[in-house]
């Protein structure tokens, strides 16, 4: 089994112009079943979910890197051992950005604040959300 968690501030789902349900503040989880899951399983990753520490207790704090490399493998504290430093990773994105732009269209790539706490709105068409 294999979840995307993400924080969000609102959440909904509209299924043919019909909404189904919406939350607040609270956690949206992409959840994919494979093959060889089994009760077991699903028992294990739903504990991992409901104990994931991904509250600062109500801090302001920006998080320290960029969530998609943090890792709850072991316990329920995400752990950003993968993660570059600040600076590095700050050089890297700034070469990916630029990148990206150069060979597709620059217009129509945009940007958000590095290493910012941002408020990200964004409807999904799918849910389709591989991860590269």
């Amino acid at each position: 089994m294999r979840t995307v968690l993400q924080r969000v501030k609102s959440a909904s789902v509209t299924v043919d112009g019909q909404l189904i349900s919406s939350i607040g503040r609270g956690l949206l989880v992409l959840a994919a079943v494979s093959k060889d899951d089994t009760e077991k399983d699903v028992e294990a990753m739903a504990g991992k979910i409901l104990k994931a520490k991904l509250w600062d207790d109500d801090s302001k704090d920006p998080p320290g890197r960029f969530t998609l490399l943090a890792s709850m493998e072991k316990g329920s504290k995400p752990s950003f051992h993968k993660s570059a430093s600040g600076d590095q990773a700050r050089t890297l994105y700034e070469t990916f950005y630029k990148k990206v732009g150069n060979l597709y269209d620059s217009d129509k790539v945009k940007d958000g604040v590095f290493a910012a706490m941002m408020d990200v709105a964004l409807v999904n068409d799918g849910p389709i959300a591989p991860m590269a």
